[in-house]
């Protein structure tokens, strides 16, 4: 079975609700961070939203609740983004505002508030994300040393928010291990999970059916995963593209 597939996902959700893990929410962990063998799936959708809302409807089909970001303007589809809310994800905002601010934070803060309030018209958006973008020198998170996001409303932000004691895997680079992680990785990690080096899907469906992380949290990008050979390919392509400008950077 090709890794990256939507057949590779559905095997991957078989194996959460098989070995007793609950999936929830960024905004579920948030509410109860004190809860055992749980998986936060979160999808950052930074290009083609047909494939989350493909996703959503196979985690919809298992019983799993995850939790999908959106980046405006950029997958910004309101009609999608609700039928992804009505199979019952929760929906949050991928911001870039210190990117679209070219590093200005006052430029920045009303740009997450205007786009904020763009997508609360659609869903009560409780949970942010930033988009980690390679090419750019700022990070995004750089926004809430100047400001509180909790003024905005907003409960938790994935990276700045999470626990150390989540076990964090991100598929960024079409790989679970750190090669091409750049920007994405949570801030207070402290290293007590930086031995384990999951390479594929099948690495990671392996650490759950060993049992002995209590607390995942998986980061999905859905662009990445197809159920057709044309499109498994064409991302392999641009994936490859970007991993080679990653390493050019590096350098």
């Amino acid at each position: 079975m090709r890794d990256f597939s939507l057949e590779k996902y559905a095997e991957l959700c078989q194996a959460i609700n098989k070995n007793g893990y609950r999936a929830v929410s960024y905004s579920e962990y948030l509410a109860n961070k004190n809860a055992e063998n749980i998986i936060v799936l979160r999808h950052d959708i930074d290009r083609m939203p047909l494939n989350a809302l493909a996703m959503a409807k196979v985690e919809n089909k298992h019983g799993i609740k995850s939790t999908y970001y959106f980046r405006i303007p950029g997958t910004f589809k309101p009609e999608i983004i609700k039928e992804i809310a009505n199979l019952g994800h929760e929906i949050g905002y991928h911001y870039e505002s210190m990117d679209q601010a070219n590093g200005d934070h006052k430029k920045a803060i009303e740009n997450f508030k205007q786009n904020l309030a763009k997508l609360r018209k659609i869903y009560p958006v409780e949970t942010v994300c930033m988009h980690g973008n390679p090419l750019t020198k700022y990070d995004n998170r750089d926004l809430w040393r100047h400001y509180d996001f909790k003024d905005c409303g907003i409960k938790g932000e994935s990276y700045l928010s999470m626990g150390p004691d989540v076990a964090y895997f991100s598929d960024t680079g079409r790989t679970w291990s750190n090669k091409f992680k750049g920007k994405d990785h949570p801030i207070h990690a402290d290293g007590r999970f930086d031995h384990i080096f999951p390479e594929t899907t099948d690495d990671v469906i392996k650490l759950i059916n060993d049992k002995k992380i209590d607390k995942f949290c998986l980061t999905v990008h859905s662009e990445r995963w197809s159920a057709t050979y044309l499109g498994w390919f064409g991302y392999y392509g641009l994936d490859l593209i970007v991993q080679m400008a990653k390493t050019l950077l590096r350098v």
